[in-house]
């Protein structure tokens, strides 16, 4: 981005921060409730900083207590700063492998990356409804719609790519929690996918969302801005973590592997291909997949005559380069895909 450029958009920053404050604040009266998933992210704390004006929030955080959850220093620090009423649920591996059969049923998916993801909002819908809890506030839909991911910091300034990389993501956006609550009786509401607010974000300047800022490119940068008077610089500069990252259970593959002895991973493996034709890529990747097997069965095309994926024969649509059923990514027009996990939401 050019100076002038830049100066342009600085010189109207405080009129956008100012309408996407009040645009928040009516998606959040609408979608009133007491309860919060709370990761003390700054999509979170955002919204709770809004929520602690009408009511006393009950937060529910959830961290895996074999890891070094990012999540529970700051969702600590924000608990203290609004006076949130604070539940902190440290799971173990008893309740991860409780809720896989779950979360891949639901899903319809035993991608790795999907399910380890969604472990983490299943047990803390679990652990919010251990209280009573029937309706609750997440923060789904801010990276999405304000280029909270790091792919985008890459076109810091050029409006172009970074305004096909959004609608690329707008069109494909989805949210684990939603289903995941509604399998349990759970409303999940989200004020930032409100129609207004999405409405603003797909139509404002987005280079609103990424700017260099402390040294640093920042996505999600005109939320930062919109709020730095009210959110502490620990949670307004935090950067973006995906929930595993948060809650700790981006340690899965590896924990998962100690689990699992190589002869038995390496049998199990040789027999699923010979007798569903399904590809298992790694440790992980197998108790997923015996989950959703016994829970949803082989997966099949279900139009055979259609696109199929090569490494679990379920249909994805004609432009996927991802499986939603596995995870297989790329899938290239030829029908090949490679075979290690990779951060998708990253390309």
């Amino acid at each position: 981005m050019g100076a002038t450029e830049k100066k342009d958009v600085l010189a109207n920053v405080d009129e956008v921060a100012a309408e996407l404050r009040a645009l928040l604040e009516k998606a959040v009266k609408k979608n009133l409730t007491e309860d919060m998933l709370f990761s003390g992210g700054i999509d979170t704390s955002i919204l709770a900083t809004i929520v602690s004006k009408y009511v006393r929030i009950r937060g529910f955080t959830c961290a895996f207590k074999q890891a070094n959850a990012l999540d529970l220093k700051y969702a600590k620090l924000m608990a203290k700063q609004l006076n949130i009423e604070h539940y902190i649920n440290p799971f173990d591996e008893d309740e991860i492998f409780e809720v896989i059969p779950n979360v891949v049923k639901v899903l319809g998916s035993f991608d790795p990356m999907e399910v380890r993801n969604s472990i983490t909002i299943m047990i803390g819908l679990k652990f919010a409804k251990s209280y009573g809890s029937t309706k609750l506030i997440t923060g789904d839909g801010a990276d999405e719609l304000f280029a909270g991911y790091h792919m985008y910091y890459r076109h810091v300034g050029n409006k172009e790519k970074l305004s096909a990389k959004l609608k690329k993501m707008w069109d494909i956006m989805a949210f684990s929690s939603v289903p995941l609550g509604k399998s349990m009786g759970i409303e999940v509401r989200a004020p930032f996918l409100d129609p207004d607010v999405k409405a603003f974000a797909m139509n404002m300047d987005p280079r609103y969302n990424v700017q260099d800022e402390r040294g640093e490119v920042w996505g999600k940068w005109i939320l930062r801005k919109a709020y730095e008077d009210v959110l502490p610089p620990e949670v307004r500069w935090r950067d973006k973590n995906p929930i595993e990252v948060g809650s700790g259970t981006t340690i899965l593959p590896k924990f998962m592997a100690k689990k699992i002895p190589d002869s038995e991973f390496e049998a199990k493996k040789k027999k699923i291909l010979e007798r569903d034709n399904v590809t298992i890529r790694d440790k992980e990747q197998l108790v997923y997949y015996e989950a959703y097997r016994e829970a949803v069965g082989v997966p099949y095309p279900k139009d055979p005559d259609a696109r199929t994926c090569p490494q679990c024969n379920s249909n994805v649509p004609e432009n996927a380069t991802v499986c939603k059923t596995c995870g297989a990514y790329p899938i290239t027009a030829n029908g090949t895909s490679v075979t290690s996990e990779t951060t998708y939401v990253d390309q």
